[in-house]
């Protein structure tokens, strides 16, 4: 099989990319023509991109980066099976600073404390935050719990003079920001 083809069949079994960026390299492994090497690399490859763009995040402001921030979202939460709840932690002049998975969930929600996220924000001496969640189910638009929870950690954020500049909620390769839909 040509690298073409082994690439369309890993793309038609895997559900497209996304579904190929979220597989395991061992399940990838086990497929006729791929191996452990080439499974390997793959995984390596994706690392590689993942850091590359947290990189960009972090050398420039993520205001003026918003595709940058959208592309690091994607790639690292748009096939997880499970939410996770991101925090990405900016200084006074919106500079990435932090980037932490503070809460991990089910396939359907997670628990996410304020508390908790004012710790980790004055932990990290950040002047600003950027949320972002995943919607393992595939539809990116924020549901009523979303937004309320939003509504608590500004408000409690604000307590302390942190800033809450946006909330981006991924589902495969799209992601929601609740800034550009007025939801903040």
């Amino acid at each position: 099989m040509s690298a073409v083809d082994l690439g369309r069949e890993l793309l038609a079994r895997r559900g497209g990319l996304t579904g190929l960026l979220g597989a395991d390299h061992r399940e990838l492994a086990r497929i006729k023509g791929m191996g452990t090497a080439k499974a390997a690399l793959l995984a390596v490859v994706l690392e590689l991109a993942r850091r590359a763009l947290r990189e960009q995040l972090r050398a420039g402001a993520a205001l003026t980066a918003p595709g940058a921030v959208r592309d690091y979202l994607r790639l690292t939460l748009g096939s997880r099976p499970h939410e996770a709840f991101l925090c990405l932690f900016l200084d006074a002049q919106h500079r990435v600073i932090g980037i932490e998975e503070l809460f991990r969930g089910t396939l359907t929600q997670t628990s996410v404390y304020p508390r908790e996220v004012v710790k980790a924000a004055l932990a990290a001496n950040a002047a600003a935050l950027i949320f972002a969640h995943n919607h393992p189910s595939g539809v990116a638009q924020p549901s009523q719990a979303d937004e309320l929870l939003t509504r608590q950690l500004k408000e409690a954020l604000a307590l302390v003079d942190i800033r809450v500049l946006d909330h981006f909620i991924v589902a495969g390769n799209q992601a929601l920001s609740f800034a550009e839909r007025g939801l903040l």
